[in-house]
């Protein structure tokens, strides 16, 4: 899908923002066209109130003089983010382009652990956006579906994000009678202190059936 210039958004942006009365535009004014500079979503389309609160977060700790990772926030934008009702917490799901999840994934416990202190109260969980190619890719001019946009691989994929700084350490699925799949996901013990990882065990369920709409229950393994 092709994306609107950041520039042309930009302009778009500033010349619907109200002006001072000898034509500037307002200091909050400018603030919120550099947070808007950390938004890249499809076809120009408007962000959210969510998605500009945000972005105007990840501005906010990238000029932040104490930051030790504003540098390589500079070229970090999102393209998405939304709330998820999870017990008696919420979830902050942000997601991030493709081609800068490298970088973030560089970032991601710290930045992570910032964003948290800015929504407080809600788990915050990145994952990349990427696109599944389904059985007709041959109608999109492609020869061959590469793996990594087969369902099964962008799932795989979701399941490491979600819980991202932690890592996996093993999966296992277990098939009830009726059928049903459940898959137990094994995270690495020296993991268990970092973000308060074990207090989201049950966010990671919830964020990841929303996402994919399968079962997952994920757990530290037992001493």
């Amino acid at each position: 899908s092709s994306l609107l210039p950041l520039r042309l958004q930009l302009a778009r942006a500033f010349a619907r923002q109200p002006k001072a009365a000898n034509g500037t535009v307002s200091t909050t004014t400018t603030i919120m066209l550099n947070a808007r500079k950390k938004i890249l979503k499809e076809k120009g389309a408007a962000p959210t109130a969510l998605e500009e609160e945000v972005a105007k977060a990840l501005f906010d700790i990238e000029v932040s003089p104490s930051s030790d990772i504003k540098a390589d926030l500079r070229d970090v934008v999102i393209c998405g983010a939304q709330d998820l009702e999870v017990k008696n917490r919420t979830a902050l799901i942000i997601r991030f382009p493709f081609r800068v999840w490298k970088t973030v994934q560089k970032i991601q416990g710290r930045l992570i652990r910032e964003l948290e202190k800015k929504f407080s109260k809600k788990h915050v969980i990145f994952v990349a956006n990427r696109t599944i190619l389904d059985k007709n890719f041959r109608r999109k001019g492609l020869k061959i579906r590469p793996r990594s946009r087969t369902l099964t691989s962008v799932h795989e994929s979701i399941l490491e994000d979600v819980v991202g700084p932690a890592e996996i350490f093993g999966k296992r699925t277990r098939i009830s009678v009726d059928g049903t799949k459940l898959l137990k996901v094994m995270l690495d013990p020296k993991d268990k202190d970092k973000n308060d990882v074990e207090a989201k065990l049950s966010t990671y369920s919830a964020v990841y059936k929303k996402l994919t709409n399968k079962e997952a229950v994920f757990m530290f393994p037992e001493a």
